[in-house]
């Protein structure tokens, strides 16, 4: 197994997120985006000019996925919106969950069909309250999973065959057959994972079929083989990895969102660097990201 460890040197930008979530690369833009659920906020970093962006959101913003038809669909606390970085105009698109569940969403995905898949749960995972949702082009949410605490790890195989999923406070990944042509969910196979220390977050995976996964809690984001063993340990200056996405002109680079929320004044100045983007160079590359494909009903 390889270890290796990340330092300042690697850090991308010193942006202190309270909680940095769910980062994709746009190769079209060769930009990273990703959101800061507390901030709240959407974020773009272009590498190459080191141009930073961030634009307010009127509310938790949860995720955020690239669209087909141009511009990136982010997730809110109960909606999921179009917004466009030229204009910077945000336009509601559907609501997943009512607000009387007292949920609030979490991890947004797009499966390599085009379909949108997020999770709802209690703030804070304080209930066994959430699930998982798949949004198809028509913008209808129907649930998936169920009686889920902290939706986490969505994320598909190369030949799109499999749905990785976590509960968070489970600590494993699942893992289910998906039937991509319908997006249909089938039978659960056995999950992988077991017995890393931390909560298994946010994940990616590669062309080789390895999924690397932020361990929140254990600073740590670890690569798995398909089987479950893990091949390589990459060991954070901070505890709290949130999700990782492979980026750059080859995808041979691997962003990492952190989070700097609950530390205690203790801690933080024990991790100066909580909160900040990270990225290391990988030996297999990752993959494109898919982009959510919906259509709009356009007003009379």
């Amino acid at each position: 197994m390889r270890t290796r460890s990340l330092g300042s040197e690697h850090i991308v930008l010193q942006c202190k997120n309270a909680l940095g979530e769910t980062p994709f690369w746009s190769g079209a833009e060769q930009a990273l985006y990703w959101v800061d659920l507390r901030a709240p906020s959407l974020n773009r970093l272009k590498p190459a000019s080191c141009e930073h962006r961030i634009w307010p959101m009127p509310d938790f913003c949860t995720g955020v996925v690239p669209a087909a038809s141009g511009g990136v669909v982010v997730a809110l606390r109960h909606t999921i919106a179009h917004f466009d970085p030229n204009s910077e105009t945000l336009t509601q698109l559907t609501t997943i969950e009512p607000e009387s569940r007292g949920n609030r969403l979490n991890e947004t995905r797009c499966d390599p069909a085009g379909r949108l898949w997020v999770g709802s749960m209690r703030d804070y995972g304080a209930a066994i309250s959430g699930a998982l949702y798949v949004v198809g082009s028509n913008l209808a949410p129907m649930e998936v999973l169920h009686h889920i605490r902290v939706p986490n790890s969505i994320c598909w195989s190369p030949d799109g065959g499999i749905l990785y999923f976590a509960d968070t406070a489970e600590g494993h990944i699942r893992r289910y057959r998906f039937d991509c042509y319908s997006g249909e969910l089938g039978e659960a196979l056995a999950s992988i994972g077991h017995g890393i220390a931390g909560g298994a977050d946010g994940s990616a995976v590669d062309a080789e079929g390895y999924i690397w996964n932020a361990r929140y809690g254990a600073g740590q984001v670890v690569r798995i083989s398909p089987e479950g063993r893990v091949v390589e340990v990459i060991e954070m200056p901070v505890t709290q990895p949130t999700a990782c996405a492979f980026g750059d002109d080859d995808l041979q680079t691997l962003y990492i969102t952190t989070a700097s929320q609950r530390l205690e004044p203790r801690e933080l100045a024990r991790q100066p660097l909580a909160g900040h983007l990270f990225k290391i160079r990988v030996r297999a590359p990752g993959l494109p990201e898919p982009a959510f494909r919906f259509q709009r009903e356009e007003p009379s």
